[in-house]
């Protein structure tokens, strides 16, 4: 089945729209319709630019979580110290194949995302200002917005922005990939674990925040905290950015007050009224049973209460039609394929991982069960980046979730059902090249040749290993980049000549982007007559 996501998914509100104001008016809000519809905005000093984020406990939406307010103050602090100038950072990556939030806030209103950004950097003294964008509709929709404020990179501007691309990745929208990459080095991670507060893009101190974020922090900065505090919870106020999709019959990108139960998000999108699992936070979430579904409200605190998480706010529920480990060995499979080829736990443990999990699903029994959970385990905590822990997340909270279905695959050999492959996965020819990407191809057997010699094992464990009959395994995904060489090799080697490499199938031609919009008469900053 597999339908990846469009760029820009149904939108809908539940109560007064924030973030998604004029919607309903216009498919894209250029500057004069923002100005319109949200009106001018003035900007405020550091101290008060981080009190409202405090007030509002304004908290990182891209998934970490972390408080805005302390954010900014820390690279404040820096900044001063230092004698230097702080970067102001946009992080619209959005390389997650069920999270559409961001692209749709850059997609329509682009300039509430930039009010927030352009709020921050005033009030940090900040003359740098990057935006990091995933997909060819955002990067036009930013470019043409920065036009419309008469915002560029030219020498002498008072304030410097620029666009920089990122790969369709699950590693690229970290924050130490973006700013890799705006660096002009490959969006992966570093290795090494350094904060942006203190030493971000080009070495200075780096407010790095997402799309939603910011947003959220323009609209704040409006109507001002008591009355941001009247939506929502009084613990979380204000509303929430959810992409709905998975077993669903209308995926979409839904704007909701915290508090508002699950239940009625998931009746919004068509989702099955018991579904077997939902899984919350994305791929690097947890999965919830249909019953903490039907219980839990939209919040961070209620979520975890249940064993869940609202991450970047991705939720997928599944029907009862399809087999749950199935559908997450899809997502184990592209979670391992992923790998930025940089450490021991993404490169082999992952792939290790999926191929234990489908062990598992195959009649391997209790004992590939024990194997499963051990390499899980020893991938936590060891990795490069939080890729590999936040996989390793999946593989548990799938385990544990689906308890029945992992009984009977474990004591009767299956549990009778196919995978129908409801959970969103890219499709073919999605990446543009870069070292250690998906290729596209991927490895295959002719098992009327192959004699189990093993030396394709030995060339390319991260995707080849020998299973307990004496025969290879071969690792469901895609070749990356990295590996190109050594399946190639593998593949000459093989002795029986049963091992070969599948080549992608042709991807279908996409639709040209929109043009970019022409200026508009070269508003610039905060508002009108801003310079």
């Amino acid at each position: 089945m597999n339908t990846p996501l469009p760029d820009v998914p149904e939108v809908r509100v539940v109560g007064l729209p924030q973030l998604t104001q004029g919607f309903d008016l216009v498919e894209r809000l250029d500057l004069p319709m923002h100005l319109k519809v949200h009106g001018p905005l003035e900007p405020m000093t550091g101290e008060r630019l981080a009190q409202l984020a405090e007030n509002i406990s304004l908290t990182g939406r891209g998934g970490a979580g972390f408080p805005f307010g302390k954010k900014l103050r820390a690279v404040a602090k820096a900044a001063i110290r230092r004698g230097v100038r702080p970067v102001v950072v946009i992080n619209g990556s959005e390389g997650e194949p069920p999270c559409r939030k961001d692209t749709v806030l850059i997609n329509r209103a682009p300039h509430l995302i930039l009010d927030g950004a352009l709020l921050a950097a005033e009030a940090l003294g900040a003359r740098t200002l990057v935006v990091a964008v995933t997909r060819n509709s955002t990067e036009v929709s930013i470019r043409a917005a920065l036009a419309e404020r008469g915002l560029s990179d030219r020498r002498g501007q008072a304030l410097r922005a620029r666009v920089v691309r990122t790969p369709e990745r699950m590693v690229s929208g970290e924050a130490s990939s973006v700013i890799r990459a705006i660096g002009g080095g490959p969006a992966l991670p570093p290795g090494r674990r350094e904060r942006a507060a203190e030493s971000g893009v080009g070495g200075l101190p780096t407010l790095l925040s997402n799309a939603e974020t910011f947003a959220q922090l323009a609209v704040a900065a409006r109507i001002g905290a008591r009355r941001y505090g009247h939506t929502g919870l009084d613990s979380e106020p204000g509303t929430v950015m959810l992409t709905i999709s998975g077993a669903v019959a209308r995926p979409m990108v839904v704007e909701a007050p915290s508090g508002v139960p699950l239940r009625y998000i998931l009746q919004m999108a068509g989702a099955p009224p018991m579904p077997q699992g939902v899984l919350t936070g994305g791929y690097h979430g947890n999965w919830i049973d249909a019953m903490a579904a039907h219980e839990a409200v939209i919040s961070k605190e209620s979520f975890a209460s249940f064993g869940g998480a609202l991450g970047a706010g991705a939720i997928l529920p599944i029907g009862p039609e399809t087999c749950p480990l199935g559908e997450a060995l899809r997502v184990a499979n592209w979670l391992a394929a992923e790998t930025a080829g940089q450490c021991g736990p993404c490169k082999l443990g992952l792939p290790a991982a999926a191929g234990g999990l489908s062990d598992v699903i195959n009649g391997g029994g209790q004992a590939a069960l024990e194997a499963l959970r051990a390499v899980t385990q020893a991938v936590k905590g060891r990795g490069a980046c939080k890729h590999p822990d936040g996989s390793a997340r999946f593989f548990a909270s799938t385990l544990s979730a689906f308890t029945d279905d992992l009984a009977a695959h474990v004591l009767d050999g299956g549990c009778g059902r196919e995978t129908t492959g409801v959970l969103p996965l890219p499709g073919p020819g999605y990446q543009e090249a870069e070292e250690s990407i998906p290729s596209g191809e991927k490895l295959a057997v002719d098992w009327t040749l192959c004699q189990g010699h093993g030396l394709c094992a030995d060339i390319v464990p991260e995707l080849i290993r020998m299973g307990p009959d004496g025969y290879p395994a071969l690792a469901d995904a895609s070749v990356p980049m990295h590996l190109r060489g050594r399946a190639q090799r593998a593949v000459r080697r093989c002795p029986a000549l049963a091992l070969r490499i599948e080549q992608p199938a042709p991807a279908r031609p996409e639709r040209s982007p929109r043009a970019a919009l022409p200026p508009s008469g070269g508003r610039k900053a905060l508002g009108p007559g801003r310079g």
